[in-house]
């Protein structure tokens, strides 16, 4: 399947806009399964049913985190107007939670990272109600069983793409609301347990660089995600053209 149909149903507007939506949402008591779309499971797609499956399920919004997935896009003539990155827009969420009195659930990261989120956001907002779980303890479906029996406003998933996404994805049906989104490695951040890129970085959509440099073993990973996707955007960008 052409990677193009992925990058057809991706958010083209601000990180801005895009957060106040999916906070209002929330609000709304909606129910909103989010993906932070990256070159790795763009590519993932590429051989994976399922992960195909849910990039092509209406249920499923998608947003660019990541500068080659906007690059990807321009390419095609799509709008895209910035990124969204999942960090930001799980801590915009978590903002909005805060303050509207909601029901979080976080699932994953080590259990000292995730319960030290949940007590930053319990110190900052008194009337949250936060339950959560770490990444390691028991069967990711017997929590989402326990994740419905509360039934929350807004439930973030560190577990990793495309696993976070496809657990998501697959339990989707058994609730009527809430926002649901996969967060990779954000808790960390959030829980200030892990510094991200400095703000030069950050600013120039360079974090891919910060990571690379701190972490040379990731060159291999990002050659064959970022790379070969650009590549494959090309052939896709030169096919529609002739």
């Amino acid at each position: 399947m052409a990677i193009t149909e992925y990058l057809e149903r991706i958010y083209g507007g601000t990180a801005e806009e895009y957060a106040r939506r999916a906070g209002e949402a929330m609000q709304r008591g909606e129910r909103l399964f989010i993906v932070t779309a990256n070159p790795e499971i763009l590519m993932h797609a590429q051989r994976d049913p399922e992960v195909r499956a849910l990039l092509l399920d209406p249920e499923a919004q998608i947003v660019p985190d990541g500068i080659s997935v906007v690059k990807a896009m321009c390419m095609l003539g799509l709008e895209a107007r910035e990124r969204v990155t999942g960090v930001d827009l799980a801590d915009k969420l978590l903002r909005a939670a805060g303050r509207g009195g909601k029901t979080v659930f976080l699932l994953g990261a080590k259990e000292e990272v995730v319960s030290a989120l949940a007590q930053k956001l319990r110190r900052e907002y008194p009337g949250v109600t936060v339950h959560y779980r770490n990444g390691y303890d028991g069967d990711k479906d017997q929590i989402f069983d326990e994740i419905a029996a509360i039934g929350p406003d807004l439930t973030l998933v560190a577990l990793g793409a495309p696993a976070q996404d496809l657990l998501i994805h697959r339990r989707l049906k058994d609730f009527s609301k809430g926002v649901f989104m996969g967060v990779g490695g954000s808790f960390d951040v959030l829980s200030g347990s892990k510094r991200r890129a400095p703000a030069f970085f950050v600013r120039t959509n360079t974090e891919w660089l910060y990571r690379i440099l701190r972490e040379p073993s990731r060159l291999g990973r990002f050659w064959n995600n970022n790379v070969k996707f650009l590549g494959e955007v090309k052939r896709a960008a030169r096919q529609e053209k002739g």
